[in-house]
């Protein structure tokens, strides 16, 4: 579990409380004004009131595996390490980019190789992707798959709710021009039709948003995984490579692996059904998690 002081954001709780806030009214106006209504007396209604809450829980699940699982923090030393000797190297040390350790100011350790320093959680992260509000935590080595899971139950929500909405309101707009919503118009009136209508309208405008926000970011998320390029290695990766051809030198890029052995080293090694669960996984074996404060430096 990642240390408290890793959350004291407040644009985090803000986003955490929008998320649970979000999911709960998209369960509440799919069951009160969309399935019962529509589906009331249907087997459909309770298919359909299993398969959304099932999405939703699963949602729910891998949203707080992401939240309160560890990203991947480098473990602080015990004591306090010198580094006086390698001062005058420090240029050095940092050229050799992702391939080597390094030394990390702020947290005055050693950092294993893809390491990097988050600002707001103040520490250094594996393998770190970005620091993301919405889970108020790091996405890093330990805790990408459930983020990713998180995204990917958010885009089925979202595009269930809308084809729910649309469905019943569809239906509500046949039932009334062939007149046999008669009976219904009583209640109606008491309910507020416009109340219905309004409720139909910020599901769908919220559907939509954060639909099209996770799905764009669930492709990022994949890309990253499958180039082993994190959006920080991209962008230091691309100004090498512009200073290697200012300066008429040869950047000679990591070796990559197959891409469906970094999705492995991400989802785990068992069946693909098991990717979609907010299971937990052994950590990957090649630059894997057994990392201590100090690397094998001659200090």
């Amino acid at each position: 579990m990642a240390p408290f002081r890793c959350r004291r954001d407040p644009c985090g709780f803000v986003c955490l409380i929008l998320t649970y806030f979000s999911v709960f009214y998209a369960d509440y106006v799919i069951i009160q004004y969309v399935l019962l209504p529509a589906f009331s007396g249907s087997v459909w209604c309770t298919l359909h009131g299993a398969v959304f809450n099932g999405i939703l829980l699963l949602l729910l699940a891998c949203h707080s595996k992401a939240v309160f699982s560890d990203p991947g923090m480098v473990p602080l030393p015990e004591t306090a390490i010198d580094f006086s000797d390698l001062r005058s190297q420090s240029n050095r040390m940092n050229e050799r980019g992702c391939e080597g350790w390094t030394v990390c100011s702020r947290c005055e350790t050693y950092r294993p190789p893809r390491a990097h320093h988050c600002r707001v959680c103040q520490r250094c992260i594996r393998r770190m992707d970005h620091h993301c509000p919405w889970i108020n935590n790091c996405v890093g080595e330990l805790n990408q798959k459930y983020f990713i899971q998180f995204l990917f139950y958010t885009g089925m929500a979202s595009l269930y709710s809308m084809a729910l909405v649309v469905s019943a309101w569809v239906w509500r707009i046949r039932s009334e021009r062939e007149g046999d919503g008669e009976r219904d118009k009583e209640e109606e009136e008491a309910s507020s039709k416009h109340l219905i209508v309004a409720h139909y309208i910020i599901l769908l405008v919220e559907s939509i948003l954060f639909g099209v926000f996770v799905m764009v970011i669930f492709y990022d998320q994949l890309v990253s995984i499958v180039t082993d390029e994190t959006p920080i290695e991209q962008m230091r990766n691309r100004l090498m490579k512009d200073r290697a051809n200012n300066t008429f030198q040869t950047h000679i890029p990591h070796t990559r692996k197959p891409k469906l052995a970094l999705l492995k080293e991400v989802f785990g090694r068992g069946s693909v059904l098991c990717w979609l669960l907010p299971l937990h996984t052994s950590p990957p074996s090649v630059g894997g998690v057994s990392y201590t404060a100090l690397p094998d430096y001659d200090v």
